[in-house]
């Protein structure tokens, strides 16, 4: 469509694909950039990137992602990002209780880390629960059967602090911010012309109209409502997220740990000093929310609706616990929660127009639960497809959906995942009657 840099540009979602947008279009020049956001707060609660810390591991079984991820932990050490990053390694392991299906995914990682020439110097192989021990020796459990590798090249990332960073940096430059009331968006809105339908900007939930040449939507879990287009290509779904409240020596003994993660049970990271919380997540297949007239999986419209993890998952993150760091095996799980994201199911980014849109209306989806690692440089892949009017890497276009497409285990044929998908309504607490 030829955008210039002084046209308008609506970013719908304030969450890690949308302010890295918005950071990488003012970086560039753009300077008519609006963001619209239904949560009264950045980082907003809606937003899977509102969290006390992702994963920021280099290795992939796609050297694609690879390379990529290479790029961003480069950026992650520049003055923007550094003080939210944390290098403390990857330790990536299996129980001897272990699946097939995760020693594979296993096996293939330590492939991955072992063959690139920036990676492999990092990574230390893990032979047995003493040489676990011996990596981190905080970890007194039993630690039954396991093995894998330590990566020092990885780390993790304090999210939500890296959020609301670029948040105050993107301000800083003239992007106009609106939140809560002012910041829902209710539809996308399209008019006719000789070449077929355009976008001329967006409708908010109080019915007020926002001209744009350019709507991008970055609504996480939530983009399925707003691109019905996407069909079942991108659905929303969501992992449990708990935490543990340490006491001040517990989070000083812990401090430095590596992101522990065994491929059948789950993973923690170091606990936060600031709040002495410890998260911690359990593998699974995740849960989708199906509407059943579309077949398609919408994250909930309340935040309320996810305060909780199932019982199953519960159990799960106990067992890590017990295999890993026993005192903390029976303590009180604290800020439960469902965190939802956009799911495809081959687990690629989409970052492609929408088609028939005459280049209006640009998709940013899919973080598939591995995204926001790419936080930093997110924004120059939108930047790459504003200036060549088309995405130069093909596995992030658009792909067609198909309508007859059964939901099935969603995501479930993707190799590092074990478990299938279930429905939220199978997992929702009982609520007792008052009476």
């Amino acid at each position: 469509m030829g955008i210039s840099k002084s046209d308008p540009i609506i970013i719908v979602g304030g969450g890690a694909f949308g302010l890295s947008t918005a950071f990488h279009l003012t970086r560039s020049g753009f300077t008519n950039i609006s963001v619209y956001e239904k949560d009264d707060q950045i980082p907003p609660r809606y937003s899977a990137a509102n969290d006390l810390n992702k994963i920021v591991r280099a290795e992939y079984e796609d050297p694609f992602y690879t390379g990529l991820t290479i790029k961003a932990i480069s950026e992650w050490k520049t003055p923007l990002f550094a003080p939210h990053f944390h290098q403390t390694g990857f330790l990536h392991c299996a129980s001897g209780d272990a699946p097939q299906k995760a020693l594979d995914t296993l096996s293939r990682f330590r492939a991955s880390a072992e063959s690139n020439t920036q990676t492999k110097p990092h990574v230390i192989p893990l032979n047995d629960s003493n040489d676990v021990r011996q990596a981190c020796w905080q970890l007194d459990g039993p630690l039954t059967g396991w093995k894998g590798y330590l990566n020092r090249f990885d780390g993790y990332a304090h999210s939500g602090n890296a959020l609301a960073a670029v948040y105050r940096a993107t301000q800083a430059a003239g992007v106009r911010f609106y939140l809560g009331q002012h910041g829902a968006v209710d539809e996308v809105v399209y008019v006719s012309t000789i070449h077929g339908r355009k976008s001329s900007g967006i409708r908010t939930k109080d019915g007020k109209f926002h001209p744009s040449s350019l709507v991008i939507v970055a609504a996480g879990g939530a983009v399925g409502r707003l691109v019905p287009e996407l069909g079942k290509k991108v659905v929303a779904k969501s992992w449990s997220v708990a935490h543990v409240h340490l006491t001040d020596e517990e989070t000083s003994a812990l401090r430095g740990i590596p992101v522990t993660y065994a491929r059948d049970l789950g993973f923690f990271f170091e606990p936060d000093p600031k709040t002495n919380l410890l998260k911690i997540c359990p593998m699974g297949g995740g849960f989708i929310n199906t509407d059943s007239k579309t077949g398609v999986s919408h994250a909930p419209d309340t935040l309320e609706e996810s305060a909780f993890v199932p019982e199953h998952d519960e159990k799960q993150m106990r067992k890590l616990l017990a295999h890993t760091l026993p005192a903390l095996a029976n303590r009180p799980l604290v800020k439960t929660s469902l965190c939802w994201f956009a799911d495809t199911d081959d687990s690629d980014f989409i970052i492609d127009y929408v088609p028939g849109t005459s280049d209006s209306v640009l998709v940013l989806s899919g973080d598939s639960g591995h995204g926001f690692k790419m936080f930093p440089i997110f924004g120059s892949w939108v930047l790459d497809v504003l200036e060549t009017s088309q995405q130069r890497n093909v596995q992030w276009r658009w792909k067609q959906s198909d309508p007859n497409e059964s939901k099935g285990n969603w995501g479930g044929d993707v190799s590092w995942r074990l478990g299938e998908s279930k429905e939220l309504s199978e997992i929702k607490p009982k609520i007792l009657s008052k009476l």
